[in-house]
């Protein structure tokens, strides 16, 4: 999930999906309530890691930020090197999921069908949306903390993406955040906070409830998101009102895509065999998954 984060498209809630933790991750997001916090400050620390399932969330945890200093640092420089082997890599790993996912479906029907198409028309219109203009109203800013947030628990969206296409990006992650702007921070931070709070617990409510549609819906987010993530394209910049490039960290950001058919050469040959190599990871995981179990 860690190592997800750093390639731009693609959702650390897929690779959750992905490796069959997401239910259990989505239980014990759910566990911080009124019951968590009573305990905690009442010192009960036993209870409360018993309650919020603290060692599977300590131990993903430490699997994420492992990531992010070293997976994540090594697919971030693969990325700007070789960015179609990787995409290939990752539309592989993503693409052979979606059989994996349905097969947890337990009966497939005409609600889950429509669930799984709706989920995907709703992926693939993400795609396709021009920016909004940069909106610094606090409702507006509450309303993207609580997307953004909703994107990051979500398979198949990218909390950056969703924040690019709200217009707000520039203005969260490269001035707000860094120059620590509390008028802007604060509103993002309590949308982040009821999104986390209510979407866990709806999310929890559907797959205990409605499991099929729930599942089949996000895998339908996760087929629609295979069009961010195909490998030959071209990136469209984001820029500022004058059409210069806007930079992060020295780069510049990725506001969309322009779709390509690959060309018959060396290159896409080798972008296969990588494709191939995602699959086989998945199918590996699975194996290891059943074993384990």
């Amino acid at each position: 999930m860690g190592a997800a984060n750093v390639i731009p498209g693609v959702s650390g809630g897929t690779i959750a999906f992905i490796t069959g933790i997401y239910e259990p991750f989505i239980s014990a997001l759910k566990s911080f309530d009124a019951t968590a916090l009573k305990l905690l400050f009442s010192f009960k620390i036993r209870k409360f890691a018993e309650h919020v399932n603290f060692r599977f969330l300590f131990v993903m945890g430490l699997g994420i930020i492992f990531s992010l200093f070293s997976i994540g640092k090594l697919l971030g420089y693969l990325f700007e090197t070789y960015p179609i082997y990787l995409w290939a890599f990752f539309f592989g790993l993503i693409a052979i999921s979606i059989l994996s996912v349905g097969k947890t479906i337990r009966k497939w029907s005409l609600p889950t069908i429509t669930w799984f198409l709706i989920g995907t028309l709703v992926a693939v219109a993400l795609a396709f949306i021009k920016p909004a203009e940069e909106n610094q109203n606090f409702l507006y800013l509450l309303l993207c903390g609580i997307i953004a947030m909703a994107s990051m628990i979500l398979p198949g969206l990218s909390g950056s993406f969703v924040l690019i296409l709200l217009g707000n990006y520039q203005l969260i992650m490269l001035h707000s955040i860094p120059e620590f702007n509390i008028r802007i921070i604060i509103p993002v931070a309590i949308g982040a906070i009821i999104g986390f709070v209510i979407l866990s617990r709806a999310i929890n409510f559907l797959l205990h409830n409605h499991h099929d549609n729930t599942i089949s819906t996000l895998t339908g987010f996760i087929l629609g998101s295979l069009l961010v993530i195909w490998p030959w394209k071209d990136s469209i910049k984001l820029t500022d009102a004058t059409g210069n490039l806007i930079l992060k960290n020295g780069k510049p950001i990725i506001q969309e895509y322009s779709w390509l058919m690959p060309e018959l050469n060396t290159q896409t040959l080798l972008a296969l065999m990588y494709l191939l190599l995602g699959v086989a990871l998945v199918l590996i995981i699975e194996k290891l998954a059943k074993t384990s179990k």
